[in-house]
C-alpha cells in the first residue's frame, strides 16, 4: 500500500509542533478550562518557481497557514479534534487555490488516560479535487 505522500507526490510546505491554548472536547472542563493543542500541517503545492527566483511573490508564507491554525485553535470550540482538524484543513484549502493538499495533526497532550504518552490525537488529509469540488 502507497503512503499518502507518494500518492499525492510533489512539494510542500511543513509547520510542526504548533501549540495553542483551544477549549475544544465533551467534557464540560475542556470547554471551560481548556488546554494545550499540539498541530502539525503539511500543506502541498508546486514549489518550483519559488526555487527558482527565490521570491516570496512565487510561494505562500509559513504565516498564512499558522494564522489559519490559531485561528482555529482558539477560536470557538468544538466537541471533536475531527473537527478542529476538518476546520483548518478546508479553511487553508478555500484561502489559497494554490494548495492541492493539506494534511493536519491535532494532538492533545493532556488527556485522562492511565499511562505514560506524547499525545492522543487524529490526523486527517483533504485534497482539494475531492474535498472542494467546483
Amino acid at each position: 500500500m502507497m503512503q499518502n505522500d507518494e500518492i499525492i507526490g510533489g512539494d510542500k510546505l511543513i509547520l510542526r509542533g504548533l501549540m495553542f491554548h483551544g477549549f475544544h472536547g465533551v467534557k464540560p472542563e475542556e470547554k471551560t478550562l481548556g488546554q494545550k493543542f499540539l498541530i502539525d500541517v503539511d500543506a502541498w503545492m508546486d514549489l518550483r518557481a519559488a526555487g527558482k527566483s527565490d521570491q516570496m511573490s512565487d510561494t505562500l508564507s509559513y504565516t498564512e497557514i499558522y494564522r489559519v491554525v490559531k485561528e482555529v485553535v482558539e477560536g470557538p470550540s468544538h466537541n471533536l479534534l475531527e473537527s478542529v482538524a476538518q476546520q483548518i484543513a478546508l479553511t487553508t484549502l478555500t484561502k489559497y487555490p494554490q494548495i492541492s493538499a493539506v494534511r493536519v495533526k491535532v494532538g492533545k497532550p493532556h488527556v485522562a488516560v492511565h499511562g505514560p504518552l506524547d499525545y492522543l490525537g487524529v490526523e486527517i488529509l483533504r485534497r482539494r479535487i475531492v474535498d472542494l469540488p467546483n
